[in-house]
């Protein structure tokens, strides 16, 4: 956040953060826990028994972070694939708080991606999973929510996708799979949009750059410290980790920041249905990554494609 900024004061409202255990939804769940929301944090990794994605990170964790940081959270265990579940948290909130005033849909199935498969070839089990996990969550946990979130005029859900719906309309996604993933995702917020407006409410969907996350750090074995110039380093080699276009990555935090803004703007129904990304949120806002920086991911990859890699300067784009 740049000094000019005021700080959002998100003081009575109540948020529900689905995919709060690390990543994005960690980050985003904390940024609204410090502008005062009431924050429920929800995943399926626990102490002592992780999901399937195996990693050390749990839901206990990141309310644990916020209310260290002097906000109030609540960190419950839900499989989102589980409708009863969803239904049992959703009449949770409303017997504690008797509203919802943020969702924030952020479970993703990165996990299940079998990258370079063609359709012919990829396991169709793995496939479903991929779907079911990125995308029928978030339709499980609006369709148990929003009849909460109506209940005051206001109410704010945010899709979170990889990817903006200029970028997703012009790119193949790597895998069908994936593709349906996440441009169904952001077409969920588009449709939410157009039955929330009619009861004051704003759906929208907020794609992050290339996200710098606890997964993506340990995947390229790389390090806070590091992660930069080592992707320097492989500037014009193909094939190697990190590749080059990592040095436009971003922290959580800017996403992060973004969308709380975003809860705490009185004017927030403008962006009803719409697809925007971190950058466009932080430059609307005026706000940063932790570094000062603003990176501006999906204009650099997207230059890439056009213009010799000898001939980009990244910092023109953070």
């Amino acid at each position: 956040m740049t000094a000019s900024q005021t700080a959002p004061d998100l003081t009575g409202r109540i948020a529900l953060v689905a995919g709060a255990t690390r990543g994005a939804g960690r980050a985003i769940a904390r940024e609204l826990g410090r502008a005062g929301a009431v924050v429920y944090c929800t995943g399926r990794s626990t102490a002592g028994v992780p999901s399937d994605y195996g990693r050390p990170e749990t839901i206990e964790e990141t309310a644990q972070l916020i209310t260290a940081e002097g906000g109030t959270a609540h960190a419950i265990v839900v499989d989102h694939l589980d409708v009863d579940a969803v239904e049992a948290l959703v009449a949770r909130i409303d017997a504690e708080q008797g509203r919802l005033d943020i969702l924030i849909n952020d479970i993703g199935g990165e996990a299940y991606v079998q990258f370079g498969t063609p359709l012919w070839e990829y396991d169709l089990d793995a496939g479903r999973r991929l779907l079911d996990t990125a995308l029928l969550t978030h339709l499980n946990t609006s369709a148990c929510a929003l009849e909460l979130l109506i209940r005051n005029p206001g109410g704010l859900v945010v899709e979170v996708t990889d990817g903006t719906r200029a970028y997703n309309a012009a790119h193949y996604r790597e895998t069908v799979f994936l593709d349906l993933a996440k441009t169904g995702v952001d077409r969920l917020a588009y449709a939410q949009g157009h039955e929330l407006g009619a009861h004051g409410g704003t759906a929208v969907s907020v794609s992050p750059g290339w996200l710098r996350s606890e997964m993506m750090l340990d995947h390229f074995d790389v390090t806070e410290e590091t992660w930069r110039s080592v992707a320097e380093a492989n500037r014009g080699t193909s094939g190697v980790v990190p590749p080059y276009e990592f040095v436009i990555s971003e922290t959580p935090a800017m996403l992060a920041r973004g969308i709380t803004a975003l809860a705490a703007d009185p004017d927030r129904a403008r962006w009803n249905t719409r697809s925007t990304s971190s950058f466009e949120l932080a430059q609307h806002y005026d706000l940063t990554d932790v570094d000062g920086s603003r990176p501006d991911a999906w204009s650099f990859i997207t230059a890439m494609e056009d213009t010799p890699v000898e001939e980009l300067d990244v910092s023109a784009y953070r």
